[in-house]
């Protein structure tokens, strides 16, 4: 059983930056989804396993990024430019597997994180 815990979120301004961390049991394949309310549970970003391959969703392209600290077993999801439509409940997650695949669907994913909640106020 793969354990992931998130921190980082918080209540920020349109425009600001914020920074969410996912620390697992294990070093795994990892990816962040959202899901603000009233909403489905979209995708936000990917990382395979080595960190080299990365996957994002259009709304978050050129403002979010995705990275690990393999010797954490950390991720990490740097977002800039904040807006309110970013606002929602971000969960981290983890799936299993060596490859170098970074789906988009939540299907994929085995573990999940409890969430941490995200405000962007205008």
């Amino acid at each position: 059983q793969v354990q992931l815990v998130e921190s980082g979120g918080g209540l920020v301004q349109a425009g600001d930056s914020l920074r969410l961390s996912c620390a697992a049991s294990e070093r795994i394949a990892m990816g962040w989804f959202r899901q603000a309310p009233g909403k489905e549970r979209e995708f936000v970003a990917a990382l395979s396993r080595s960190g080299a391959i990365t996957n994002y969703a259009d709304s978050v392209k050129g403002r979010f990024t995705i990275s690990r600290d393999n010797a954490k077993n950390t991720a990490y999801l740097q977002m800039i430019s904040l807006k309110p439509e970013d606002t929602a409940v971000y969960y981290c997650a983890a799936r299993l597997g060596f490859d170098a695949r970074v789906p988009a669907t939540s299907v994929a994913y085995v573990y999940w994180g409890q969430g941490t909640q995200v405000t962007v106020s205008s």
